[in-house]
């Protein structure tokens, strides 16, 4: 039997993606990247906010009307199925099986990360050091669809990083909920700083770990980073707010002194670090006043990366009961608000490097063919902006070359190859 697979949502969902398709290969089944070629298409989904549950079942819904045609078997699984089971059974008949993450190890005996099959290319592959999470802010469902926060055993995470290394990956990508507090709930202490440095040791290029929050950023963490040359200066802080009070209504710890506290010592000891962060804007009770503090914030700290998302209600969240919800139409024009101080930024910032030059990786060729799409240390793939490298020598995708930065637009680069 041929199966297809069509992964949704964040990288952690990916690696469970991945895990499946390790699985069902084992088992003696093909995989394929063309759904028409498939006999029984498995798309896992994503729940975490409104956007993302509507691409799920749209997506659902799409490939239902694929199968009506081609008589495929349809199998609907992951975040979206965990929240919504009941009402999905009910409502999509279509559907020859839902999966939910509780019934994981029943269906498929057991996900191993060490069979999983990686999708992402031969340039990059993501490490899950841990599922779910603790923090329990009151916007979020991931506690009630992934569980409590859950490490990998210590040695367990380096055995598949030698063994990402030995397939040839360059590049890896430590991702959790909250890479931060990894090993909080095993050793009782987090671990993440030694966890990093063990993996340093392996001769990967580059090294990455994403989603640190900021009263967890320990003067360790930076100094491991600072003295690993193979761990890139990249810091992915989820701050979601500066306001105190709005911070405290959303169950967020550390506060504002925290958030500043972390910032000032990455750009102290790591000058050239890009801090990338991430914001809610329409949260319940946000004022005018306090929206605006955001604001400024964006402009006066000049974050090199910056994602923005309103405030989405969730079922189940704490949040929901606050008083004082926002109009779509308000949440929508602050929104725009802080994305375009953000562009201002970004444009200023890019334009500074113009004249740097920098390691590149090669992702692949622009559609006409004039530019190798390219990345520095600076770009974490299919989340921030690429480096544009004019085409002139023959190249393929991994190759690494070095680029001087022409010119710069509001979020990407172009470069001459040197």
């Amino acid at each position: 039997m041929n199966i297809g697979f069509i992964s949704l949502g964040c990288s952690k969902n990916l690696v469970d993606t991945e895990m499946m398709i390790g699985y069902y290969k084992k088992e003696g089944y093909t995989i394929v990247s063309d759904v028409s070629a498939a006999d029984m298409i498995v798309i896992n989904t994503c729940g975490f906010i409104e956007s993302a549950k509507q691409e799920a079942i749209d997506t659902i819904l799409e490939m239902a009307e694929y199968k009506k045609k081609k008589c495929k078997k349809l199998v609907v699984t992951g975040c979206l199925v965990e929240r919504y089971l009941l009402e999905l059974e009910d409502e999509l008949p279509e559907v020859d099986l839902f999966i939910p993450i509780r019934d994981y190890d029943k269906i498929f005996e057991r996900l191993d990360y060490h069979n999983r099959i990686i999708t992402t290319g031969k340039n990059y592959a993501y490490l899950r050091i841990a599922d779910g999470c603790s923090n329990n802010c009151t916007y979020c469902a991931i506690p009630k669809i992934r569980g409590p926060f859950k490490s990998r055993e210590f040695n367990d995470i380096l055995k598949e990083a030698k063994e990402l290394h030995q397939k040839g990956y360059n590049e890896i990508i430590l991702v959790a909920q909250d890479t931060s507090r990894y090993g909080i709930d095993l050793y009782n202490a987090s671990r993440i700083a030694e966890l990093l440095e063990e993996i340093a040791k392996i001769d990967f290029r580059w090294i990455r770990f994403l989603y640190t929050y900021p009263e967890m950023i320990t003067d360790e963490l930076i100094d491991v980073v600072c003295r690993n040359k193979n761990i890139c200066n990249y810091f992915d802080i989820p701050i979601q707010h500066i306001s105190d009070e709005v911070l405290k209504r959303m169950g967020r710890k550390g506060g504002t002194s925290a958030i500043y506290t972390a910032i000032s010592k990455i750009r102290e000891k790591i000058p050239d670090a890009i801090i990338r962060t991430s914001l809610i804007v329409g949260f319940p009770g946000e004022t005018v006043k306090q929206f605006n503090q955001l604001n400024r914030f964006v402009r006066d700290v000049k974050f090199d990366r910056l994602g923005v998302f309103t405030y989405s209600m969730e079922d189940g969240t704490s949040a929901v009961k606050l008083n004082g919800h926002l109009t779509e139409k308000t949440k929508k024009r602050r929104f725009d608000k802080i994305m375009e101080t953000q562009q201002n930024v970004s444009t200023q910032l890019n334009k500074m490097l113009i004249g740097k030059k920098y390691e590149c990786v090669i992702d692949g060729v622009t559609e006409d063919g004039k530019y190798y799409i390219g990345r520095s240390y600076m770009n974490v793939p299919d989340v921030d902006g690429v480096i544009f490298v004019k085409k002139e020598a023959p190249h393929k995708v991994g190759d690494i070359i070095h680029a001087c930065v022409c010119s710069a637009v509001e979020y990407d680069l172009i470069a001459d190859e040197i």
